[in-house]
C-alpha cells in the first residue's frame, strides 16, 4: 500500500487493499477554474452505514443529555413516484452502460455472516423533533423524512483512466447504484444523473464543474419527505483546513476526473451545497466510497456498534465559551436564573438570536441528513473484485445487505456493512447524521 503525498495538481495517493493502482483522467470541460490552495495535501478512498426501535418513546442524546419524544404507532408506505424532466444537459442514462472488469485474479468474499437477525424495525416519528438545552430547545430541530416525495440522485465514479494510479471499480459502483436505486427503491430513470469517466459526452463526464452542477440540481425545488441519494465512488483525500472546523486539523475532499486542471472539492463545499438548503424533513443520503471519507459531509453526529453515539457538535465552539463558564458556575450556586441568562446570550453570539446562524456553525440541520462513509477519516477504502468483477468495497456490502434485507435500522445496517468486510479489510465503514437519531428506527431511502 502506498503513500503518495503531493500538492494540489499532483496525482493522489492510492490507499486500497490490493495491488492495482488508483488512476486519474483530465476531463475536457468548460468550467470556471478553481483557484488551488499552494500547500501539501492526501489523497485515497471512502465509505459508511446504521440501526432501530419498538418502544413508545425516542431517546435522543444530545451533548451528554438525554432526551425523550413521543413516538406515532401508525405506519406509512411510500407513495408513487412522480417523473420528472432532468436538467440540461443531464439526460437520463438508461442505455450503454459499459461494466468494465479489469482483466486480474478472481477475487470473492468468503463465507459471510448473514443479515442479523432482528425485530423488523418502526417507521420513524412524523413529528418535529425538538433538541438541546432548555430553554433554547426549540431552537434546534429536525424532521425525519418519510421519503414518499419526490426521489432523485446523483451517481459518480470516476476510473481516472490514463492515469498512473486509476482505479477498476469505480464505474461500475456507479452503474450498480444506478441500477439498485430504480429496481429496490422505486427511483425513477429520468430522475438518476449518472456521471462516469467512460462517457464522451462532456456533460456526462465528472469533471469539477459537472459535479457541482448536479449536485445543485440534486437539491433544487427540494421538498419535505423527498428521498435524495448522492454516490461517489472514486478518489478521496485530505487538506490542510482553513478555517478551523475541524478537530484533526484536516479538511476531507474528493477528486473530480479533471482534479490536475481545476482541482478537487472539500467538504465544506459539498456540505454548504448539499445540506443548508435542505428544508426540514427532506432526506439526503450520501454515500462515499472513498478514502478519508469518514466526514466528507460535515455532519455533526457519528454513531458507531450498537447505535453508541460516537462524536456530536461542540456547542462550547459553536457558541463561544464564556457562556459555558457562566452556566457552569450558575450549575455550582444552584443558580437557574444565571443558568437560563447565560445560554440566552450563547444563542445570542451564535447568531443574534438566529436560530439557522447556530445551527450553521454547529453543522446540524432541520433537514434528515445520512452520511454512510466506508472508512474513517484516517483510513483508506478497498478496490476490489467480487465474482471477477471491479468494485469498491463499499458500494458492494452497502447495496448486497439492503438487497438481502431492505427493512433494516441503522443499527443493523451499519452492523451488517461492517461484518461484510471486517475479515478482508482494515477498513471501518461510518455512520453520521446531520441531527442526532434513534438508530433503532427503519433507514428509508
Amino acid at each position: 500500500m502506498r503513500e503518495h503525498k503531493h500538492s494540489s495538481h499532483s496525482k493522489p495517493e492510492r490507499h486500497r487493499h490490493h495491488t492495482h493502482e488508483h488512476g486519474h483522467v483530465h476531463g475536457e470541460n468548460s468550467g470556471h477554474h478553481r483557484q488551488h490552495r499552494e500547500h501539501k495535501h492526501k489523497h485515497s478512498h471512502e465509505r459508511r452505514h446504521g440501526n432501530n426501535t419498538h418502544e413508545p418513546h425516542i431517546h435522543v442524546h444530545v451533548n451528554g443529555q438525554m432526551y425523550s419524544v413521543p413516538r406515532p404507532t401508525h405506519h406509512h408506505q411510500p407513495s408513487a413516484v412522480s417523473v420528472a424532466a432532468m436538467p440540461s444537459g443531464h439526460q437520463p442514462h438508461n442505455a450503454g452502460h459499459v461494466h468494465h472488469t479489469a482483466a486480474a485474479p478472481n477475487r470473492t468474499h468468503g463465507n459471510h455472516r448473514h443479515s442479523m437477525q432482528m425485530p423488523v424495525p418502526t417507521m420513524p416519528p412524523q413529528e418535529p423533533q425538538y433538541y438541546g438545552p432548555e430553554p433554547e430547545k426549540q431552537k434546534n430541530l429536525f424532521q425525519y423524512s418519510l421519503c414518499t416525495g419526490r426521489k432523485k440522485a446523483l451517481c459518480i465514479g470516476v476510473n481516472y483512466y490514463g492515469q498512473e494510479n486509476e482505479l477498476k471499480g469505480c464505474i461500475n459502483d456507479a452503474n450498480r447504484m444506478h441500477d439498485f436505486l430504480i429496481n429496490h427503491y422505486g427511483f425513477h430513470k429520468g430522475d438518476i444523473v449518472l456521471l462516469t469517466d467512460d462517457r464522451k459526452t462532456p456533460r456526462k463526464r465528472p469533471t469539477r464543474q459537472n459535479i457541482l452542477d448536479a449536485m445543485n440540481w440534486l437539491v433544487k425545488d427540494a421538498h419535505c419527505h423527498d428521498s435524495l441519494v448522492f454516490h461517489y465512488s472514486g478518489h478521496g483525500g485530505q487538506t490542510p483546513d482553513l478555517d478551523g472546523d475541524e478537530s484533526d486539523g484536516e479538511d476531507e475532499v474528493i477528486y473530480p476526473v479533471d482534479f490536475k486542471k481545476y482541482g478537487h472539492i472539500v467538504d465544506d463545499e459539498m456540505h454548504t451545497i448539499m445540506v443548508k438548503p435542505l428544508p426540514r424533513g427532506c432526506r439526503l443520503v450520501a454515500v462515499f466510497d472513498s478514502c478519508h471519507s469518514g466526514s466528507a459531509l460535515d455532519l455533526p453526529y457519528t454513531y458507531g456498534k450498537s447505535g453508541r453515539l460516537e462524536k456530536e457538535p461542540n456547542f462550547t465552539l459553536a457558541t463561544g465559551a464564556r457562556g459555558v463558564l457562566d452556566i457552569a458556575q450558575g450549575l455550582r450556586k444552584n443558580n437557574m436564573n444565571t443558568v437560563t441568562r447565560a445560554f440566552d446570550g450563547l444563542m445570542r453570539k451564535a447568531g443574534g438570536g438566529n436560530a439557522a446562524a447556530y445551527t450553521g456553525r454547529a453543522k446540524t440541520s432541520p433537514a434528515d441528513v445520512i452520511q454512510w462513509a466506508g472508512c474513517k477519516d484516517s483510513q483508506t477504502s478497498a478496490d476490489t473484485y467480487e465474482a471477477g468483477t471491479a468494485t469498491g468495497a463499499m458500494s458492494y456490502a452497502f447495496m448486497k445487505t439492503l438487497k438481502e434485507n431492505p427493512n433494516q435500522s441503522y443499527q443493523e445496517l451499519l452492523t451488517n456493512i461492517r461484518d461484510i468486510l471486517k475479515n478482508r479489510f482494515s477498513q471501518k465503514p461510518q455512520l453520521s447524521s446531520s441531527h442526532p437519531i434513534d438508530t433503532r428506527v427503519k433507514f428509508l431511502m
